[in-house]
């Protein structure tokens, strides 16, 4: 199979618009570890007598919905109607979390206060627009029944959802005893599931509609490299396996994704980013993006395309930021115009 083409035969711009124009009908959860990122920005003309480390002069600080909460917000920035579900501290984070959400018109019931914890803030120190240290205020122990109860009651409570996405972090809202259960409870309404694991919960996800790994993660879990085609090929069908999933989407970085379907069918989806500024995000906005398409209509293959186009976006920008219609439309056209070579079809499906 050539797999050296960049696009997908037939789709067309004014079909991508038509998909995004469903989404203000929709509404998705979003269940997984939210965190806020903080940042410190400023230059650096001169090192520390202190200390052989430069100095910041401080120019301004600003806040993002990060990890989980990213991933809400992308997929609001495209239209979709968002229920947010995760945990924080009783602290001005927390706070201040809840405030950006309703601020972007994400729902917010399903952000939880637990008060044993504290809100997971992950701080970044920019200087001459590069990073050069980050600080993470976290506590990484499982969420009790009692918050996990509340998050179900907000699902219940929540009508006609279109997908569940869980966004695993590895800070302690889905875990061992929760995955289970939020998963029974989707699988239950017949709602499409979609994951973004992380290393200590791999396996836990069964039946999801759509897996989506890193390349690292799925080497790791595997416990064997990945380093040729025919490795990450294996892989991907290993998890489907392993897992009865509908699909599996590994992303490569800078070699763009592999996506594998439960029908034996794959494909390669190189990568198109032009610039890479800052990759902070990326994994966040393909599964906000590869979800919003699907619960709009587009078929898997169309979906992760699309997906790889705003990962492109995102990964232009510094520090993490969500995609927006306006920038993935932008980018759609540009790859879609027939002056540019890479606007060609990926193969058929076989």
């Amino acid at each position: 199979m050539d797999t050296s083409n960049a696009w997908v035969d037939g789709l067309s711009l004014e079909q991508c618009q038509r998909w995004l124009s469903v989404l203000p009908t929709k509404r998705i959860a979003v269940i997984g570890d939210v965190m806020l990122d903080h940042y410190y920005v400023g230059s650096v003309s001169r090192i520390s007598p202190e200390a052989p480390v430069p100095v910041v002069e401080l120019e301004r600080q600003t806040w993002r919905l990060g990890g989980a909460a990213n991933v809400a917000h992308n997929l609001r920035m495209l239209g979709a109607h968002v229920v947010l579900c995760g945990v924080v501290g009783d602290d001005s984070g927390g706070a201040q979390i809840r405030e950006l959400a309703v601020q972007h018109g994400i729902e917010p019931s399903g952000i939880v206060t637990d008060r044993t914890r504290p809100t997971t803030i992950k701080s970044r120190i920019i200087g001459n627009n590069q990073q050069l240290l980050r600080l993470d205020h976290e506590q990484r122990s499982p969420i009790g029944s009692d918050v996990l109860e509340q998050i179900l009651a907000v699902l219940d409570a929540t009508p006609q959802l279109a997908a569940v996405i869980f966004e695993d972090y590895n800070k302690g809202v889905l875990h061992q005893r929760s995955i289970p259960q939020l998963v029974e409870w989707a699988q239950e309404r017949s709602i499409p599931i979609l994951v973004d694991p992380k290393l200590e919960n791999f396996f836990a996800y069964r039946g999801a509609t759509l897996f989506k790994p890193n390349q690292k993660e799925a080497s790791y879990a595997l416990g064997t490299p990945l380093e040729s085609h025919d490795d990450i090929l294996r892989a991907g069908r290993m998890l489907l396996e392993r897992l009865q999933a509908r699909n599996v989407l590994i992303t490569l970085g800078s070699r763009g994704m592999m996506l594998l379907d439960s029908s034996n069918r794959w494909w390669q989806i190189p990568s198109v980013a032009r610039h890479v500024a800052d990759v902070s995000g990326a994994g966040d906005t393909v599964i906000a993006t590869v979800t919003a398409m699907m619960v709009a209509g587009a078929p898997i293959l169309e979906a992760a395309a699309i997906a790889n186009i705003a990962a492109s976006v995102v990964c232009g920008e510094p520090g993490v930021v969500p995609i927006t219609t306006a920038s993935l439309l932008a980018a759609l056209a540009f790859h879609m115009h027939p002056a540019d070579p890479r606007a060609e079809a990926l193969p058929s499906r076989q």
